[in-house]
């Protein structure tokens, strides 16, 4: 990971993405951090504009946090729910 102050900045956009291979590059102003570039190789669409989408994040958190605190519900109940046959055991 390298870290950038933002105006000590001067490669070109090409420059930064081919050291991308060593981490990725974080520009900072002050010291704290502003913008990140990031390999997304190896990735598809959706998964990057979800990954990036504050509303879907927003929801795994609340999803997560809700889970921690309630509990789930076992497998059992929800076959039972959506009307699910139980799996047949294998030999």
């Amino acid at each position: 990971m390298r870290k950038i102050e933002v105006t000590e900045a001067k490669g070109t956009l090409a420059q930064y993405i081919r050291g991308l291979s060593r981490g990725p590059v974080i520009f900072t102003r002050r010291g704290k951090p502003v913008a990140a570039l990031v390999s997304v190789k190896g990735n598809d669409w959706e998964s990057i504009s979800l990954s990036t989408n504050p509303k879907f994040t927003g929801l795994i958190a609340h999803s997560r946090a809700r889970q921690e605190a309630e509990g789930g519900i076992p497998i059992e109940e929800v076959r039972q729910r959506l009307g699910l046959a139980k799996p047949r055991r294998r030999p």
